[in-house]
């Protein structure tokens, strides 16, 4: 553990050290879980997103995309059911004072149980090698059969609880299991109560007249009211989605684990509208789809899996997340789930409008089922910062520093660098970026050693160096570093575009799903 806390401590530092993640309002003494990004993390925020949009909306005849308002009219939230039933059941330590969400105790208590069993398979594989069977073995071990059934029915007995409503199992379940504070190892626990997580603000010129509203806890409900507006105007044929990235706002009371819990967060979400009946056919067909974009990124496919949910939210009849090895452990990094025909139906009701498509193949109307993607944009970055991160032992002994993101990811696709700041070579450096900077994003680097130059590049994930001496102004051939191998080769000058662009090119990538 003390290990994993190390390797979080350092990625918090580097993000802030290179200029990726800073905290929010920082010369005020920051605001809790609220966080801005820097110059070189707003742009690997924008290229996942962008990642993201690529693959779900240009390369999909049928989805579109959208950009609904933060702003929306206070009923939608009535309707949807986040006024009455938004919350998240939070438990207080007598003694330490602190705060915490009870099922999240719950959950990593679980998790732990989890991790025990997976260190017997593990120490059975090292054992076995290539002849070890790992489902027979979870199937037939009784330390392994023991630690999973206990995980399970942990689970199940949460989900049945928080399902009724009974937040008094809930405690017991904790003082069940010993669950103790993690900060002090206390046991000494209250009672379980429900807080509701919108943000309230008003519109209006004065205090006297003005309007209740929410900041939106999620962007879906933006894509539910604009359902018809966007089949009518694009002449959308069901099966089709409605894509949107955008900000959230939940007052999340226990924040924290860096930008994994935040209270102003990105989303990316896809709403996909089927006919009822089609849904899970639908619903596992995604699942599928969007592990597979995961796993493109080439983030190692062991810190993936899927957690089919125990407790279903009141619209959902199939809910799955795909959950990440994070520094502090698995977790969610992705839901997608079947809403059924609840989030129309109810818009329907309240506002007293129908939302509904004629399907012309069965001539008739109805309300479509919706299957639901969304990722979480700020994990996302986490979880690929994080993987990113490494400390690496060279041949002679050195350490560096790596960044290894994807380079279809990385803010800088290439770094110019003229071995001395004479002899012409600035220019010539200047030149090849003023070719570059049309096609990539790209910087220029002139400041100490080109040794210290590559190191700087390393970490801050910069997938290219290209270094002009004195030979590039005889033949227009330069040097040409790959990050991640430290290899280098020799290049003419005009072919560095077709090298970087192989590397860095979405298509390439995505083509691997």
């Amino acid at each position: 553990m003390a290990k994993q806390e190390d390797i979080f401590k350092n990625v918090v530092s580097h993000a802030k050290e290179y200029g990726f993640i800073f905290p929010s309002s920082e010369v005020y003494d920051g605001l809790s879980a609220v966080y801005d990004y820097a110059q070189n993390g707003v742009e690997l925020k924008k290229n996942i997103r962008e990642y993201w949009w690529k693959s779900m909306v240009q390369m999909n005849e049928n989805i579109v995309g959208l950009d609904a308002a933060i702003l929306m009219h206070p009923t939608t939230w009535k309707a949807s059911g986040h006024v009455d039933a938004f919350n998240d059941p939070l438990i207080d330590n007598k003694d330490s004072k602190k705060r915490y969400r009870a099922d999240v105790l719950v959950e990593d208590h679980a998790e732990k149980i989890h991790q025990k069993a997976q260190k017997e398979i593990d120490k059975a594989k090292a054992r076995f090698g290539d002849a070890f069977n790992e489902q027979e073995f979870v199937t037939t071990n009784a330390r392994v059969i023991e630690y999973l059934a206990k995980e399970k029915e942990i689970r199940e007995r949460l989900g049945r609880s928080l399902g009724a409503g009974d937040l008094a199992d809930v405690k017991a379940l904790i003082e069940e299991l010993e669950i103790a504070d993690p900060e002090t190892g206390s046991k000494n626990w209250t009672e379980v109560k429900q807080f509701n997580l919108m943000f309230g603000t008003k519109l209006g010129a004065s205090a006297e007249n003005a309007m209740d509203l929410y900041l939106r806890p999620e962007t879906a409900q933006g894509i539910f009211v604009n359902f018809l507006n966007v089949q009518k105007s694009g002449r959308m044929k069901v099966p089709f989605g409605i894509a949107q990235t955008g900000k959230a706002f939940r007052n999340e009371i226990v924040a924290r684990q860096f930008i994994f819990r935040m209270r102003e967060f990105e989303q990316m979400e896809m709403q996909f509208f089927v006919r009822p009946g089609e849904e899970m056919k639908s619903y596992e067909y995604w699942k599928e789809t969007r592990l597979k974009w995961h796993l493109s990124l080439g983030l190692g496919k062991e810190n993936y899996r899927f957690h089919d949910h125990e407790k279903l939210a009141h619209y959902a009849n199939a809910a799955a997340d795909i959950e990440f090895n994070f520094p502090f452990g698995f977790k969610e990094l992705e839901g997608i789930h079947s809403r059924t025909d609840f989030d129309l139906k109810a818009h329907e009701e309240y506002s007293g409008r129908k939302l509904q498509y004629f399907d012309p193949e069965l001539n008739e109307n109805y309300v479509p089922y919706v299957v639901e993607t969304s990722v979480g944009l700020d994990r996302m970055f986490l979880a690929v910062f994080a993987t990113s991160l490494k400390e690496e032992t060279l041949e002679d002994g050195s350490t560096r520093t790596v960044l290894k993101l994807p380079a279809v990811l990385a803010p800088t696709k290439a770094a110019v660098l003229p071995l001395v700041k004479k002899d012409g070579l600035p220019e010539v450096s200047r030149k090849i970026i003023e070719d570059l900077k049309w096609d990539f994003n790209v910087a220029y680097d002139e400041k100490d050693a080109v040794g210290r130059r590559y190191r700087r590049q390393d970490a801050l994930g910069t997938p290219f160096c290209i270094t002009v001496d004195h030979q590039t102004l005889e033949d227009e051939t330069v040097t040409i570093r790959h990050r991640d191998t430290m290899k280098q080769d020799r290049v003419k000058i005009a072919e560095l575009r077709g090298i970087i662009e192989n590397e860095v090119s979405m298509k390439n990538w995505l083509m691997k799903m």
